[in-house]
């Protein structure tokens, strides 16, 4: 099948990889312009093209399509079916309307749920109880949805859903790694059996948007249960990192597992360089398992004690 591919980051790569060693013809692939990374601010190519390039794919990066040249481009490559994946951008309806078997998507959700920018990141915020993840039998899922795509922002009809177990303690990068691998064998599924799939309209009323994550959300409110901080530690990693601070030095929280205890929450239970650090929360408490001292070196909590001192009945968050 001739086919136009667009997609940006990492979790779209095992996508384009999929569609050329199923020996489909990705005649060109569209990414988002190469952007500045980096403490010295490098123009670093998005992965997608990079994976192109070695390819020999031609590689269109541009700022909008929503001009008439771009759109006139898009129609000479006479794609049957554009492959939508992370791109980044919105697609008007006039490129929308241009291949015959039309726009399809792959979403890192279980559609209706967590449409938008950070769809993983926030299923594993979420926990089991909130919208995003849908609980089958007591234990969390999520997984990746493949759809028609219309003018909306991941509203269209979805063809196949593939669900899976979220770890206990599987952070968003983890997950992220396996729904892109997991996606990547859906889609090419999706266009085997393109004819023969029904689509299924998404119930909106279902739906919840997934915003794109940032640091300030990152701060960690002790006063939540142990289980809701574990959740947001493990969405927020690798980024942007659950935060707090010590001493009032800001301390990043890289993982963490619930532990026995109680107490004002915030405050420290447990500091012992072979028991390692306890935390109280709203309910229940945590023991933190990974940290690191803005400046300083990322390590085990029970390395980090043995060079730094933490009385009991400390406060972190306390600026």
């Amino acid at each position: 099948m001739r086919i136009v591919f667009m997609g940006t980051p990492d979790f779209a790569v095992p996508s384009l990889q999929a569609l050329i060693d199923a020996g489909h013809d990705v005649c060109a692939v569209y990414t988002q312009p190469d952007k500045p990374q980096g403490r010295k601010q490098i123009l670093t190519a998005p992965p997608v093209k990079t994976l192109a390039l070695a390819h020999d794919i031609p590689v269109f990066q541009p700022n909008t399509l929503k001009n008439e040249d771009e759109q006139a481009r898009l129609r000479e490559l006479a794609p049957e079916v554009i492959i939508v994946v992370a791109y980044g951008k919105l697609l008007p309806k006039a490129v929308l309307d241009i291949p015959p078997h039309g726009c399809i998507n792959v979403h890192g959700s279980l559609l209706p749920r967590w449409r938008g920018a950070a769809p993983i990141q926030w299923a594993v915020i979420a926990g089991d109880e909130m919208a995003g993840v849908t609980t089958i039998d007591g234990e969390a899922e999520t997984g990746v949805t493949i759809m028609q795509m219309n003018a909306g922002l991941d509203t269209g009809d979805m063809l196949l859903t593939y669900e899976t177990k979220v770890g206990e303690k599987e952070t968003a990068g983890e997950l992220f790694d396996r729904l892109a691998q997991s996606g990547a064998e859906l889609l090419t599924q999706t266009l085997v059996k393109l004819d023969e799939i029904t689509p299924r309209p998404q119930d909106d009323a279902q739906s919840c948007y997934a915003h794109m994550l940032d640091k300030q959300m990152a701060v960690i409110d002790w006063s939540k249960s142990a289980h809701e901080i574990d959740c947001l530690i493990r969405g927020l990693n690798p980024w942007p990192i659950a935060l707090t601070s010590l001493a009032g030095e800001r301390l990043k929280v890289f993982a963490a597992e619930k532990a026995a205890g109680n107490g004002e929450p915030g405050t420290v239970l447990e500091a012992d360089p072979k028991k390692g650090l306890t935390v109280a929360c709203g309910e229940g408490a945590l023991k933190l398992i990974e940290i690191q001292l803005v400046g300083g070196k990322r390590m085990k909590a029970t390395d980090f004690l043995r060079g730094h001192v933490i009385e009991v009945g400390t406060k972190l968050g306390d600026e």
